[in-house]
């Protein structure tokens, strides 16, 4: 069965990954201020140990006892504000890093169901499944190290302040130095930034190959074309790994600057404080605070470099969740309602083709091309644009929602989903046992429940991999008979079955159906004797209608794509 579209207001503007991490930062804004306020306590913490320690030192040297017992209390104080700071920090940090990936996973799936049957033919699987694996990560990641880069960027404001207050020469030595390691860092950016967005692209083809193999796998096995398509997925892996292997070139300098500068800077800073003692233009324990600084400094110096690559990384997932975002729906819905409930179903009317669907009966389209019945389905469901009526009313005109209630088209194309069978076959979680037992024994489904051990109970492999294809689109025909939709189109539901199933199907689907609407796309004799009315299109127009057998008798072209059908 097709996606449901649906209209949701929680999606983003994704008319850019900026304005998207914004979104998802203002989103838990609260969260994100808290964090930043934990880090920077967190860091502060650590910035004034120094200081404290080197007012000790001094209060030793000048045997002053009271100042040395105030200092070294300070010093325990600050330790006990590191420690629960750090962590409440870091709780705040895992929530700020799992909201902001779920966030992500929740406004992509909207958008996949709001784009319903659009999706498919924009994106490939790979493209939408590497949301899930890894830019959901990156995007969390960018929000994580905000928290922790904000606390270091005020450190080391605070630290400079410190320096320039007790000494100039080395206050500027750090002011100057900390933009100097940034504009060092920038040139690494870009080629990052364009290497890690080629390396994901290269992600996701790899992914859709991998999923297109799985898929297909038991097709490929009686081809024999396993050997061919491993092939190409040990080339497309290996154009992914030379494509990673560029990404760490760049982020292993990227790591080396991150211990190498901020190395350099502070074997500057205590190079120039130990001449600064030595010439007594600082005390013993300005010495020890300074040197405390400088060691300090790494920590924050290299949390400003990580935030610089995660930032990038997170730029550029951000950049695909766009790409997602911004897709609009081929198919759009109007602002017309129709009034009662119940009040809108009728006859449903394709103008192009001409094919009426009658209330109440069950109809039969038998097309001479397959991409024909398949063209008028996706119109009269409102999957594709057209002239089509409900009731002498515009499809266009109606919300795609209240078109949905009418009206289920069910395909080949439909999947199972991974899960508890009977939550498979309800999908509405409203059927009773016996819905359920009428509607597999309509479609002819009773054994396959019955050779499960679990029964409806069973738990279904992803896409359904463990039934046959016919046991699948039998999964699906009772599926749809289940939804008990006022108007239901069946595109080829029997085409996988054995001549003798699909004649049971034709016998017990009229009844099933029994007072609803029903059009079924098919050429299969057996299926077109049990309907009351037969379409039959060829060249897109409905050429001749009448019963199953009074167009065997009086349209040749009829005749011809049928007995083409059951040979």
């Amino acid at each position: 069965m097709r996606t449901l579209p649906v209209a949701d207001p929680g999606i983003p503007d994704a008319r850019g990954p900026l304005r998207y991490l914004w979104w998802v930062a203002r989103g838990q804004g609260s969260t994100m201020l808290a964090g930043v306020g934990l880090a920077v306590l967190w860091w502060l913490g650590q910035a004034l140990v120094p200081a404290a320690l080197g007012k000790a030192v001094d209060a030793m040297a000048q045997r002053d006892a009271d100042t040395l017992i105030r200092w070294s209390a300070v010093v325990l104080g600050l330790g006990v504000l590191q420690a629960v700071a750090g962590v409440m920090r870091h709780r705040f940090a895992v929530v700020t890093w799992l909201s902001a990936a779920y966030r992500t996973v929740q406004v992509t799936v909207r958008q996949a169901a709001r784009l319903g049957a659009t999706l498919p033919k924009r994106l490939s699987t790979g493209e939408v499944v590497s949301v899930g694996n890894s830019d959901i990560a990156h995007i969390g990641n960018a929000m994580d190290i905000f928290l922790r880069g904000t606390g270091a960027l005020v450190a080391v404001v605070v630290v400079t302040v410190i320096f320039i207050a007790t000494s100039v020469p080395l206050g500027l030595v750090v002011l100057i130095g900390v933009p100097l390691m940034a504009a060092a860092v920038g040139p690494l950016l870009k080629p990052l930034h364009r290497r890690q967005h080629a390396q994901r692209d290269l992600q996701g083809d790899l992914a859709t190959r991998a999923a297109d193999i799985v898929a297909g796998l038991r097709v490929l096995r009686g081809i024999g074309g396993e050997q061919v398509f491993a092939a190409r997925y040990r080339e497309e892996s290996q154009r992914v790994r030379q494509a990673g292997v560029r990404v760490a070139s760049v982020e292993s300098l990227l790591e080396g600057a991150q211990v190498l500068l901020p190395g350099v800077l502070i074997a500057c800073v205590t190079w120039l404080g130990a001449h600064f003692a030595l010439e007594g233009r600082i005390t013993p324990g300005q010495l020890v605070a300074f040197y405390g600084y400088a060691v300090f400094l790494i920590a924050p110096l290299r949390t400003l470099t990580e935030a610089a690559d995660r930032l990038t990384k997170g730029h550029v997932a951000a950049r695909r969740v766009c790409c997602i975002l911004s897709l609009e729906p081929e198919i759009t819905g109007g602002d017309r309602r129709s009034g009662e409930p119940h009040a809108l179903p009728g006859t449903l009317r394709d103008g192009e083709s001409g094919v009426e669907v009658r209330p109440g009966r069950l109809t039969a389209l038998a097309a001479a091309a397959p991409e024909d019945a398949i063209a008028i389905a996706d119109r009269l469901g409102r999957f594709a644009p057209g002239d089509v009526t409900l009731g002498g009313t515009p499809l266009a005109e109606l919300p795609l929602a209240e078109v949905r209630r009418h009206i289920l088209v069910a395909d080949n194309g439909a999947r199972l989903f991974s899960g508890r069978l009977r939550d498979e076959l309800d999908v509405r979680g409203t059927a009773t046992d016996e819905d359920v037992r009428q509607a597999l024994y309509a479609a002819c489904a009773e054994d396959i429940v019955a050779a499960l051990p679990e029964g409806l109970d069973a738990h279904v492999a992803e896409s359904g991999r463990e039934f046959s294809g016919g046991q699948q689109q039998r999964l699906r025909l009772t599926r749809a008979l289940l939804a008990d939709a006022e108007i239901l189109i069946l595109v080829e539901p029997t085409s996988a079955v054995d001549a003798h199933t699909e004649a049971r199907v034709a016998g017990r689907l009229g009844k099933a159906r029994a007072g609803r609407t029903t059009l079924v796309c098919t050429t299969s004799p057996l299926v077109l004797d049990r309907a009351d009315h037969v379409l039959y299109v060829e060249g897109g127009v409905v050429r001749a209608e009448g019963t199953h057998r009074e167009l065997l008798d009086g349209a040749p072209g009829y005749r011809a794509t049928v007995t083409r059908g059951e040979g």
